[in-house]
């Protein structure tokens, strides 16, 4: 059976230390991936992407957006191979630990039901 994670046991050192950590596995391992990456064997015979006849093509049967679309769908797949998978690792490791740290703050308690209706009186509002 999995325990579960109590968020309000977790003290402020916990929570810095499991970021930590987060933070160390992610970016040893994306400097591994960059130390180990090989380049991307290029075809033999050349790409086709990059003729002109191919842009125009496809400029023609789906407008400048289908050319754009290509462009994109063909850079985000380079950010899953060689070193840009690195870059790609670590990027998405530091996301993952601000996403941790900012989910794992407690949030302020909130007022008792009576003090909601007062006024503040000068003395609280320091």
């Amino acid at each position: 059976m999995v325990a579960a994670v109590k968020w309000k046991s977790l003290s402020p050192a916990g929570v810095k230390a499991v970021t930590a950590a987060v933070l160390v596995v992610g970016l040893l391992s994306a400097l591994v991936i960059y130390v180990t990456a090989r380049p991307v064997p290029g075809n033999p015979l050349g790409e086709p992407e990059d003729s002109r006849k191919y842009l125009r093509d496809m400029e023609v049967y789906g407008g400048k957006a289908n050319v754009l679309a290509a462009e994109v769908r063909s850079w985000f797949s380079g950010l899953w191979h060689g070193r840009n998978l690195a870059f790609t690792v670590a990027v998405l490791t530091i996301l993952a630990a601000l996403a941790f740290l900012f989910l794992a703050m407690p949030l302020p308690d909130e007022p008792d039901a009576e003090e909601r209706g007062k006024p503040r009186s000068p003395q609280n509002t320091r």
